[in-house]
């Protein structure tokens, strides 16, 4: 009779696990969402949008960007925090996921246990740009000038705890400076005020930057990544001046946490055939994008870097959201 009971019992798990093989064997099968926390028209949807149209092509099923916006992308990210992990909900998430933890303390999940990482997809540097007034033409210049004027410089960012004021005070600790944070609501009116020279200086995405630069309103200087843009080729990285210095956004691509095996190699196989699709990777580039597909382990480790160089810089900086 043992026996037998466990012949059942076997039978029986064979019997649950050969479905769930055989739907991941033909994954993917229906529509597949994602999940994009910020709205329509910025860096994080158009990367969505991109992948997904990709995504389509190769998978042959429907790929849907679905913008669940609020609460600094936590809303939906929360969405596929508790999604159930087989596939069908996805997550293209920005920096943010980093840097959160260490601005909001009762979050709703924990993204290093909520969520599986699939790859990063594009890394994003800031441009540095000034007023075309201002005198320096480079940042050992812009050093030199903001020491003579302690404290009457100003940069503007889209925001209190973004990563581009985490940028600025990182530039005023390694450069030895005292430059003034001036926060905006978002990229049109923080470039607007450094157009109107309301403000001295700016970090702003490269994207945003270009209608500004080309006009020749306002004058960039510096990248925040460590080589080149192809979207401002002679613009030089900051770290050829201040060695070391680096701080990116990105964007990268999710599931939710116990995504099986199978599925989480399917989608980390084909978002990566997209990102070195020469035609995907240049219109990436054009706007300042550069595409970094990565492992998915590969990925984890590195937003574990970038959040504790975020937990860093706000703790120096002693920067706090107002209640």
């Amino acid at each position: 009779m043992r026996t037998a009971s466990v012949v059942a019992i076997g039978a029986l798990s064979l019997g649950v696990a050969a479905p769930q093989a055989f739907a991941q064997a033909q994954y993917p099968s229906q529509q597949i969402r994602i999940v994009c926390p910020f709205p329509a028209g910025g860096g994080t949807d158009l990367t969505a949008r991109i992948l997904a149209d990709q995504l389509n092509k190769i998978f042959s099923q429907p790929v849907v960007v679905d913008n669940r916006t609020g609460a600094s992308g936590m809303i939906g990210t929360d969405v596929v925090a508790k999604a159930k992990p087989d596939g069908y909900t996805l997550l293209l998430a920005s920096g943010e996921i980093a840097l959160n933890p260490h601005l909001y303390p009762k979050m709703a999940y924990d993204w290093d246990r909520d969520l599986q990482p699939i790859t990063l997809m594009v890394k994003v540097a800031n441009v540095m740009a000034v007023h075309v007034d201002v005198p320096a033409k480079n940042v050992k210049e812009l050093i030199a000038y903001a020491k003579q004027n302690p404290g009457k410089l100003t940069f503007s960012s889209s925001g209190v705890g973004n990563p581009q004021q985490l940028t600025g005070e990182m530039f005023n600790k390694m450069a030895g400076v005292q430059i003034r944070h001036v926060p905006y609501k978002g990229a049109a009116p923080q470039l607007a005020a450094l157009a109107g020279h309301e403000v001295t200086l700016t970090y702003v995405s490269i994207g945003a930057a270009l209608p500004f630069i080309q006009s020749n309103r306002i004058r960039p200087i510096g990248v925040t990544s460590t080589t080149r843009v192809s979207a401002l080729p002679d613009v030089p990285p900051i770290s050829d001046t201040l060695p070391g210095f680096e701080l990116v956004n990105f964007f990268g691509f999710f599931g939710p946490a116990g995504l099986p095996a199978p599925i989480l190699q399917r989608l980390n196989s084909a978002a990566v055939q997209v990102l070195k699709t020469p035609e995907v990777a240049n219109k990436f580039r054009a706007v300042g994008f550069e595409p970094a597909p990565t492992a998915p382990e590969e990925f984890r480790k590195f937003i574990r870097g970038e959040s504790a160089k975020f937990a860093n810089i706000i703790k120096e900086a002693g920067i706090k959201l107002q209640e």
